[in-house]
């Protein structure tokens, strides 16, 4: 009998697969079962350090904003400043308050002062 060759579409899967593991080392760029394992962890590995990332990056705008906001004022606080901004309803996000903390901290130190004398002054007629 007769050779009979194969269709080409699984092994343009494969070629496929093996273009995406090519920096791959030893077998896991060669054979193609563990070419598959390593694409799915890779895959995998990337969408949880997606996740962890921003995680991450909301904990350092944290700790800026926290750092900056302690240095002038010892009964000041990050939580405090938030908890402000909530009760004036301004819609300033972590990222923006980070980086006006880093480029121009007075900027900082003015809208943090400002938040204390209209936060001081309702409290103090009763409106809150």
């Amino acid at each position: 009998m007769t050779r009979i060759r194969r269709g080409y579409i699984a092994h343009r899967r494969r070629t496929k697969i093996r273009l995406f593991a090519s920096s791959f080392r030893g077998a896991h760029s060669r054979l193609t079962r563990t070419i598959t394992q390593q694409k799915i962890r890779a895959l995998v590995s990337a969408q949880r350090d997606r996740d962890r990332q921003k995680r991450d990056f909301r904990r350092l705008w944290i700790t800026r904003i926290n750092a900056v906001i302690r240095e002038r004022g010892v009964s000041y606080s990050y939580s405090r400043l938030i908890h402000d901004l909530y009760k004036r309803h301004l819609l300033l996000n972590r990222k923006i308050l980070a980086q006006i903390a880093i480029s121009n901290r007075n900027c900082l130190y003015m809208i943090s002062n400002e938040i204390i004398k209209e936060v001081n002054w309702k409290e103090s007629t009763g409106i809150i």
